[in-house]
């Protein structure tokens, strides 16, 4: 049952001020048994939300919001996402409304962009249909709901507001409702036609990657330790410390290190590059934080603890000092080849698109490739520039000033984004194009769905955020045929283990889909796959010559039978692992083929990987 749920204070005419998600700074989130509590501000509403489990197929949802001064909005709502495709052709009813004018309504159509709205009443619940889906809500109290279509622009969802603040919020006006849903429905159990088109090699994949972005020196190294050793890592991106290295632009930063002299947290990350190098891992090497001397300042501006904590980020590097910047950072590059026999193969400024921390425009992008990329060469270093890097999918223009550039593509050596946020299929394929375009390999720079999950921890741990991560990857991999999709992180960040400390490490959900993803065997390339029903994400890889297949199958919904066609007719059975709630990359009986054909019945809330090897 696909649907969202967010509080959101908006203007009169419901365009968002502002919503609780990953944006929201100071968000706070507890899971106590059955309940989940979220608080924080919106606009300088303080608000607090639980939601609990209250019994299959209901949660209850008690919202409160206490202004401690006037907040100048419109209303508070908790809004709920209804997918459209899911939706559409439905019915809309009110429970016991104030009026009884407009009780039902068709959800039938997309509306005009002035008469988007298909209801604005007071009742004390609603309910909505249509052929599979059923959604009830029961409020507390009577309550203003509007419904409205949202579905242009791109958008998909119909949204339902539930009004807990009408009108501004004023100062000591604490407001608090209670919500009831209960989710019913059509258990969709079709049998699946999956299809591998062999025929159609594509692009290679290698394996999983991992971040190696050092930040806490007590907890990280027995997280890295365990990770490569239980792990297949086929690519590592490290942290380059630029500020610790040359805080100061009149110092030989080479020198300073050979005087002893060099920065602890400059030291370690070397040593991190160090170990995937003797570990025979290609590494890219990224920048956070720059030193204070190479960047572009305003008179005005006050740089405070630039880079530490509550610091300014989104800072331009200095134009005029192009010719320091390249020394500096080569400099570290060659210090790093010569005293840790470790070589990156890929540089890249984190997220500038963002400015984390580094701040570029596209321009200053093609720019950045350029300067950098020429000066590495005249210094003999092997590592190319990666184009993009960016914060998620969505900035794909900021990669086409580089691309069309014949100079900038001299130095361009892979394309790059983090999945944060993920991204529907046409926008996660144009970064697929665009390093097919340039003939060079795609990597994921940072593997990802919520860049603020670090504020929730207890979420690693849950089953359905380590299935929609991989559903992510396997997206991915069918739609963009990365070279590799970089974890974040294989540290103690963002752990894709459990405990740490007094208890022992142990692997979590997220950490067998990732072994499970880098079991793909070597020397396999894409496949195009298809399939002829929604529920599932699936991505093929195999080496044909050698009758090397292997199918990786997320099922977001229920049980059902799966047809498995196009394999080669040289094999004859499949091994089969899945890793769900319970189970960690559990081989499972084998499947017999007959005619490149299998079938199977796809488990329920799972990831299932498929390998062939005659």
């Amino acid at each position: 049952m696909a649907f969202g749920t967010n509080l959101c204070v908006a203007q009169p005419d419901l365009s968002v001020l502002t919503q609780t998600d990953e944006r929201v700074a100071g968000l706070r989130f507890s899971v106590n048994g059955d309940k989940k509590t979220i608080s924080g501000r919106l606009r300088n509403l303080p608000f607090t939300e639980v939601i609990e489990d209250a019994g299959p197929g209901i949660a209850k949802i008690d919202v409160q919001f206490n202004p401690g001064t006037d907040a100048g909005i419109a209303g508070a709502f908790l809004r709920i996402d209804l997918p459209g495709k899911d939706y559409a052709g439905g019915m809309a009813e009110l429970i016991d409304p104030a009026s009884p004018t407009d009780v039902r309504v068709a959800l039938d159509a997309i509306k005009p962009d002035d008469q988007n709205q298909y209801l604005r009443a007071t009742a004390k619940g609603a309910k909505f249909v249509s052929p599979r889906r059923r959604l009830e809500v029961a409020f507390s109290e009577p309550t203003e709901i509007i419904v409205k279509d949202d579905r242009r622009k791109g958008n998909t969802n119909i949204q339902v507001y539930l009004t807990v603040i009408s009108g501004n919020a004023k100062e000591g006006q604490s407001a608090q409702k209670s919500f009831t849903l209960k989710a019913s429905g059509e258990v969709d159990k079709t049998p699946i036609a999956i299809a591998i088109d062999t025929s159609r090699p594509g692009r290679p994949f290698v394996g999983i990657g991992g971040n190696f972005r050092l930040q806490n020196p007590t907890a990280d190294p027995p997280i890295i330790q365990y990770n490569l050793q239980n792990l297949d890592v086929a690519w590592g991106r490290v942290a380059m410390p630029w500020r610790e290295w040359h805080p100061d632009e009149k110092t030989d930063p080479i020198e300073a290190a050979k005087a002893g002299r060099l920065n602890q947290n400059v030291r370690k990350a070397m040593e991190m590059a160090q170990t995937l190098a003797q570990r025979k891992i290609p590494c890219i090497i990224s920048i956070w934080f720059p030193p204070r001397w190479a960047i572009r300042l305003n008179r005005d501006q006050n740089m405070g603890d630039f880079g530490g904590p509550g610091a300014m980020r989104g800072r331009h590097l200095d134009p005029e000092k192009w010719d320091g910047i390249c020394e500096s950072i080569g400099a570290y590059m060659i210090y790093l080849k010569e005293n840790y026999g470790a070589e990156p193969e890929l540089f890249s400024f984190n997220e500038s698109d963002m400015g984390i921390d580094v701040l570029q425009t596209a321009e200053e992008h093609c720019l950045q490739i350029k300067k950098l990329g020429a000066y590495f060469a005249t210094k003999g270093l092997a590592a190319k520039m990666l184009l993009g890097d960016t914060g998620d999918a969505k900035p794909t223009n900021f990669i086409k000033p580089a691309m069309e550039d014949p100079e900038a593509l001299k130095y361009i050596g892979a394309v790059s984004f983090h999945s944060w946020r993920g991204g529907d299929d046409k926008l996660l394929s144009t970064w697929g194009d665009a390093a097919k375009k340039l003939n060079i390999p795609l990597f994921v720079g940072e593997g990802g769905t919520d860049p603020s999950a670090h504020k929730y921890p207890a979420l690693f741990q849950e089953p359905y955020f380590a299935l929609d991560e991989i559903n992510l990857y396997i997206r991915i991999c069918a739609l963009c045929q990365p070279k590799s999709i970089l974890e974040w992180q294989l540290t103690s960040d963002y752990s894709i283990l459990s405990g740490g400390g007094d208890r022992p490490l142990q692997p979590t959900q997220r950490f067998w889909n990732l072994k499970q993803l880098g079991s793909t065997p070597a020397g396999s390339v894409a496949m195009p796959v298809v399939y002829d029903r929604p529920g599932i994400a699936c991505a093929a890889f195999g080496y044909v010559a050698k009758g090397i297949i292997a199918v990786h199958i997320v099922n977001d919904g229920a049980t059902r039978p799966i047809s498995l066609s196009g394999l080669p007719d040289s094999l004859k059975e499949l091994r089969v692992y899945i890793t769900d709630g319970q189970r960690g990359m559990k081989e499972l009986d084998r499947i017999p083929l007959a005619n490149g054909t299998a079938k199977f019945m796809l488990e329920t809330a799972s990831f299932t990987t498929l390998i062939g090897n005659r």
